[in-house]
């Protein structure tokens, strides 16, 4: 499975390092990819997550490589989408900022009995999601900040005054979306990791 699994992710970020749009761009993009490869390869036998939360994982960086190989603001098929003045799959990205951290933060409060309280888990879950989707706006400023007009296709507002505020808005909405339709799923996982003695 590991080796799908990374074989997976070399092939599509191959792709999406072969003439991106924007070198710079798609450095800054796929940037949270390459770290969450590099705390997965070394937390694999340590920490072992739930197989969903190692595919939703993978998803989200093809989902980041994608985002960084056309850039946000110019993937196919996401143009004038359902009569949008712009190109909304930004939206898709930070929809996953918050469904896959929602699954990640709650295996780990759960595994490590930080948090007691099936609503508080999810209630911690989310709030850790908004946080961190704050803190990404954060890096966003100031990136922009410290590189100037460079950093225009990384920010990807398009011109939406609101940008900032409604991807905050989708992350929450990931977040929940995770909580509310994968809670189950999940928790059959972790009672097989505590089976196996993985906690």
């Amino acid at each position: 499975m590991k080796l799908i699994w990374l074989a997976v992710f070399a092939t599509v970020f191959l792709w999406s390092a072969f003439e991106p749009k924007d070198t710079f761009t798609w450095f800054l993009e796929v940037l949270p990819a390459l770290i969450g490869l590099v705390l997965i390869v070394f937390t694999y036998k340590s920490f072992p997550l739930t197989p969903l939360l190692y595919a939703l994982i993978l998803l989200h960086c093809i989902v980041l490589m994608v985002g960084g190989h056309y850039t946000y603001a110019e993937v196919p098929l996401f143009d004038n989408l359902f009569g949008a003045a712009r190109n909304n799959y930004d939206k898709v990205g930070h929809f996953f900022q918050g469904f896959v951290p929602a699954i990640l933060a709650r295996e780990i409060l759960i595994r490590k009995h930080i948090v007691n309280g099936r609503i508080w888990v999810g209630v911690i879950a989310v709030s850790i999601c908004l946080a961190f989707s704050a803190f990404y706006e954060l890096i966003e400023w100031w990136v922009a900040l410290a590189t100037g007009e460079n950093a225009e296709a990384f920010l990807g507002t398009q011109g939406y005054e609101w940008d900032t505020q409604s991807d905050m808005g989708f992350a929450l909405l990931g977040a929940l979306s995770a909580i509310f339709l994968m809670t189950r799923w999940h928790d059959s996982q972790l009672e097989g990791l505590l089976t196996k003695g993985a906690a």
